[in-house]
């Protein structure tokens, strides 16, 4: 039987290490898992899509069991800390927003301005280790608080995605790299690969 994430130290062990953005997705993805009566996916049962490439993903990633190679992992990269989960099973589907006031300092004011001097590279010795100090606390916090008082949950479009395809691969007449055929694009009637049919911009 497969092992079952569920706790915050094994989304810790898969991200590398503990901070505030992890926590929030490990809320965000035990929430979700809670409310649409579901488990860990094992295979695509649960379909998760996120706004954003932060640290929380890797969260849902451990303890939801929804990633890009499964195909049940959506990431649309809109700089938003939002996160739609479906149920295959049950059509249900719920999306989890994070609240619009500033987190840090909403829990930890002075825990923020410490932030902003550690980023800056302007911290004392003393300020960077009450820093490292306050942040562990602003997880707990995360970890412990009610859910409401982290995100704000808004009606979700049940809209199931098709599940992943498997098609065969073809070569691009560009570079020669291989490329899934339904990705690959016609130019001056060749079939290429994204790249070189001078679609591609990651910061679209």
């Amino acid at each position: 039987m497969t092992r079952q994430f569920q706790t915050y130290h094994d989304a810790v062990a898969f991200h590398g290490h503990s901070c505030p953005g992890l926590a929030l997705g490990y809320r965000a993805a035990r929430h979700a898992l809670s409310v649409l009566h579901a488990e860990r996916s094992e295979d695509e049962d649960l379909v998760a899509v996120v706004e954003n490439d932060a640290c929380g993903i890797d969260a849902v990633q451990a303890i939801a069991g929804c990633s890009v190679g499964k195909g049940n992992l959506i990431l649309k990269d809109l700089g938003k800390h939002a996160y739609t989960f479906i149920n295959r099973r049950t059509g249900s589907a719920i999306r989890i927003v994070q609240r619009s006031e500033p987190l840090l300092e909403r829990i930890d004011p002075v825990a923020s301005e410490l932030r902003g001097k550690v980023v800056a590279g302007k911290a004392t010795p003393t300020e960077i280790q009450e820093y490292e100090e306050r942040q562990t606390a602003v997880i707990d916090k995360i970890l412990t608080v009610p859910i409401g008082e982290l995100f704000i949950e808004k009606e979700a479009r049940s809209d199931t995605p098709e599940k992943a395809r498997i098609s065969r691969s073809v070569p691009c007449a560009i570079c020669g790299e291989m490329v899934a055929e339904h990705r690959a694009r016609l130019k001056k009637g060749k079939t290429v690969c994204i790249p070189c049919a001078g679609e591609y911009n990651r910061n679209r």
